[in-house]
Formats: structure tokens, sequence, C-alpha cells
């Protein structure tokens, strides 16, 4: 979260939770007026439109405002298919009119916060909870009371959606001295049984991004969802090739245990991952202990190549420092076993769909990517845990050393390789 001198609303969310993006502040124009009528009207035709939830949720406070809801708070939670998430959220408050989405982590389930929430009651009755936050036995019974109360929430409701997740929940607050009037509760339940058709349809979509990503990659998991799902789309570009394995990974296997081995290979995977992530790669794919990922030339071929550079000395960094922490990772003398090895070469590939009419792999291929493979088994022979080919090293001045002309397999002319210098 930003820091009190840079955001002009500052909220404080558990470790588990983190900000996504912020909206608004929601402020209706003098003049505005609407109905609930209308809202539901809203609801069925034009709010289909809107591809972000956040957006959506953005125009609904806002006309429910414009209505004369009495509504001071509002949240809503849905749950997601995702490999380190349980859920997405958003959160607005009419104090600051910020509209807040954070990602909720899997770690989130196991706390306090969460068992002793109203949300974790729905999810398990799939009951409606209304508590007036002010009092005892509701501050006991649902801690987060006390914080409703503290900010000056006098009545509470807790409205699980109808749909395929029972974790999609709304909930609102609100300050009126005398709380919700039971015909505000009455329309605002049957406009968020509407609303709920919208959630969804978002929720929905974001598990289609949520699993794709994982197994896809995000920049092709957007291409498929974007409609590139036919056998030959995709588009030409140019990259920088990122291609490694785990070196003495065949002898390691023999000699542990298959729970080590994927407590290795995840470890393995997952450093590599990081340092291709944080420098602007996309990892395309995982085969066996070799890893595919590719830098897209979106500026130019030397900052592709720098930023390519740069993740394969942190990647190789980071595996030193895995190799102090993961026992398993060593053999009978001691010696660190976890090393890989990477391979950067630089041209132009095809990203696309290539495969069988229905079972297709979003993949890049091409005479480069077939180049940079068969460097990688360079790294043996030559022994360095970096490897570059003319492309990239040409861009990295003084920092590479020239290691000699060599003849691939399969390659008609001979390559010039490089390594880091020193």
């Amino acid at each position: 979260m930003a820091s009190e001198t840079s955001d002009p609303s500052p909220r404080s969310y558990p470790r588990s939770v983190s900000l996504v993006r912020r909206a608004g502040p929601i402020i209706v124009a003098a003049g505005i007026a609407d109905s609930f009528t209308q809202i539901e009207n809203w609801l069925l035709e034009e709010a289909s439109v809107e591809r972000q939830m956040i957006d959506l949720l953005v125009k609904l406070i806002r006309r429910m405002k414009a209505a004369d809801s009495s509504v001071d708070r509002l949240t809503l939670h849905i749950g997601t298919l995702h490999p380190q998430l349980v859920g997405f959220a958003w959160v607005w408050n009419a104090d600051d009119g910020f509209c807040d989405e954070v990602r909720v982590a899997d770690a989130a389930v196991d706390s306090d916060a969460y068992r002793l929430n109203p949300l974790q009651r729905i999810v398990e009755t799939g009951d409606t909870i209304r508590r007036r936050p002010n009092e005892q036995t509701a501050q006991a019974e649902f801690p987060i009371m006390i914080e409703l109360a503290a900010a000056g929430m006098t009545d509470y409701v807790a409205i699980p959606l109808s749909g395929l997740d029972t974790r999609n929940v709304v909930t609102i607050a609100t300050k009126a001295a005398r709380g919700f009037a039971e015909v505000e509760i009455e329309s605002l339940t049957r406009l968020f049984k509407l609303f709920a058709l919208h959630v969804q349809r978002h929720s929905e979509l974001k598990i289609s991004e949520n699993a794709l990503g994982a197994y896809l990659g995000y920049g092709a998991a957007t291409r498929v969802l974007e409609g590139a799902i036919k056998r030959g789309a995709g588009d030409s570009i140019r990259a920088v090739i990122w291609v490694s394995d785990l070196r003495n990974f065949t002898k390691m296997s023999d000699a542990l245990a298959p729970a080590d081995t994927l407590l290795l290979l995840n470890a393995y995977f997952e450093t590599m991952v990081s340092a291709v992530a944080v420098h602007g790669g996309e990892i395309l794919k995982f085969i066996g202990d070799g890893m595919l990922a590719v830098f897209p030339v979106t500026v130019g071929v030397a900052e592709a190549s720098r930023a390519a550079v740069s993740a394969a000395r942190e990647a190789i960094a980071r595996l030193e420092g895995s190799n102090r922490t993961i026992r398993v990772a060593s053999d009978a003398e001691g010696r660190h076993l976890l090393r890989a090895g990477i391979v950067l070469h630089e041209g132009e590939v095809f990203f696309g769909n290539i495969g069988a009419p229905d079972r297709l792999d979003f993949t890049v291929i091409g005479a480069a990517v077939n180049e940079a493979c068969r460097v990688e088994a360079l790294t043996k022979t030559i022994g360095r845990d970096l490897l570059m080919t003319e492309a990239v090293a040409r861009h990295l001045s003084h920092d590479v050393e020239h290691l000699g002309e060599h003849q691939l397999r399969g390659v008609s002319a001979r390559m010039s390789v490089y390594g880091l210098a020193g």
C-alpha cells in the first residue's frame, strides 16, 4: 500500500490480502436521481457490457447512492480457482468514496480473522446474516463488529449471492441512526439477486484467466481468451529466447525419494520463474526439468537482451541461495546439486497455436528456438551456467567473453558462443 504522503486514503489490510487496484472516489453528481427499479433495469440491460468487476461495482454503488440508499459501506467477495489465491474482494466506504480491489491469498482461510468472520458462516450455512455492530453479543460473535462500530456503523447485513460458488457474498453497512429500513433491505436483496448474475459471469471469467494463466502463461492466456484458439492462429514476433534445464537431474531423481524430487523441482522452477517474470519475461512451458521462456522485443533487442541476462544472473544467484536452505539438494559428499544451464538466443519466432485440431499448444516455434535448444547442450561441455549467442551478447558491451565457434547438431553454420566475463 502506498505511504500516507502519496495515498489520499490509506487503508491497511492483513498480510494475506494485497491491493490490486483502486477506483473512485465515487461521487454522485448534483441533480442525478435514480430508483431501485431503474437500477434493476440497468442490471438487466446496459450493465452486461462492463468487462471489469470494479467498474461494474462503482457504477452500481453510484446508482444506489443516487437512489438515496443509506448504504455507507459495501464489500463484495468472490471465490476463485487459482494455485495461490482463495478469491478476490472489493471494498467501498462512503468516508473516502474509494473502491479497492484486493486479492486474497490461501493463507487467509487459516486465519482467525476469516474463521471468526460472517463470510465463513455464510459459506457454511448459506444464510443471510444481520447484526447490530454496537451490540456486545455481535462483537463477541464476530470481532469485525468492533471495527464497524468504531467507524460509526449501526447495522450490518451479509447476503449470499446465488450462483455456483457459495463463497460469493455481498455485505452492506449503514451509519443511519436506526439502521436499515426493512423496505430498503427488501429492495437491496432483490437488486443483489440480479447483480449475482453479473458476479457469476465475472467470476467465471476470472477463473478462466487464472487457470489459463497458470498453465499457459498470462500473455498466452490473454491471447487465447481474446479468441486466438484456432490451429495456426498466432503472430510472428522477435524475442530473446530462454532455454534452461536442471543439471544432473537424472542422477538426482535416481537417488532421491519421489517426494524429495518433487520438492527440489518445485524449488528450482519457483526460482527460475520468479527471476524471469520480474524482468519482464514470459514462461511458456516446462518440459521435464527444462523451461522455455521468451522476452518479447517491445522496445528494442538491446533492452530485451539485457533484461534476459539480468534474469539469468538473478536465477543463478537465487539457486545458490536455495542450495543453502534445501538440504535434499546435496549429494552424499555434501556438494550442492541445484544448478541450471541457461541459454539466451534472439531471433524471429512464431508465437501461437500448434498441434492437432482438438489438442493444441500455445508456444513459440522457429529456427531460433531450435538453435537455442542446440546451444543448451554446450552448457555441460563448456562448463558454464549461462551461454549466449552473438545475437544477444553484442548488446552487452564489456560483460561478455567469446567462448569460440561451435558446430551444432542440425545447424549448418558454426555458431559463436559467449559467456559472462569473469
